[in-house]
């Protein structure tokens, strides 16, 4: 039923096109772990990683003792009105920390891939800056973070550092999840500011200005981390 290589992303969907439909409405519990693992055919470590997900993006909350519920819904012109969910990786790094790192290790990698980015790279980061937009607009938003996370990729694909290439990739769970961890709490204002740096980013880099691209990119690290209400 899925692609076994993305089964976390696929179930996502299909839960968040449930709830999007109504299947699944606000303030309902959804059904077991091991009830929705035989409905999907897949492992319950899959599933609890795409419940995770769908946590952290703000659509399930889970209340000690009692379960998981689908979260009430706010549109995307109401101003952000959720909570983060708890970050999942505390027992090794604070999101502080996983953020301080991003404008260090991200700033640098955009430096150095800048006049390495070939055009359809830099079309693809277009497109994907456009996808996070409509998406947004749609509130699809599985959709709107991985567009944000094929920019990104996309950036570091470019480097010329093959060792700052394999760090990120050691990060990048942890990487990946500051980047839905502010989803809930950011309002219409946020995003519209998000897709402009992501344009700004781009405009570097098709200059091939490797400077520029480092401070555009630290800048808008920043700013995610102060939507998340922390100053790295």
């Amino acid at each position: 039923m899925f692609n076994k290589t993305l089964v976390p992303q696929s179930v996502a969907r299909e839960i968040q096109g449930m709830i999007q439909s109504g299947q699944l409405k606000p303030g309902e519990k959804i059904p077991s772990q091991r009830e929705f693992s035989q409905k999907f055919g897949i492992s319950r470590a899959s599933l609890r990683e795409a419940l995770l997900t769908l946590e952290t993006l703000g659509l399930l909350k889970t209340e000690a003792g009692r379960g998981t519920f689908v979260a009430s819904p706010s549109a995307p012109s109401s101003g952000a009105a959720g909570h983060m969910a708890p970050w999942r990786y505390s027992d090794s790094y604070s999101v502080f920390d996983v953020f301080q790192t991003r404008i260090l290790l991200e700033g640098e990698i955009a430096r150095l891939a800048a006049g390495r980015l070939t055009q359809l790279q830099l079309d693809k980061m277009e497109q994907a800056t456009r996808t996070m937009e409509e998406c947004w607009a749609n509130q699809d938003l599985l959709a709107n973070v991985e567009a944000d996370l094929e920019f990104h990729g996309t950036i570091v694909s470019a480097c010329s550092n093959a060792m700052l290439k394999a760090l990120y990739q050691t990060v990048r769970d942890q990487v990946t999840e500051t980047q839905r961890q502010p989803i809930p709490i950011t309002d219409p204002e946020r995003m519209r500011d998000s897709i402009g740096e992501h344009r700004k980013i781009i405009a570097a880099l098709r200059a091939n200005d490797g400077l520029r691209a480092k401070l555009e990119m630290e800048t808008h690290i920043r700013n995610t981390a102060r939507c998340a209400g922390l100053e790295p």
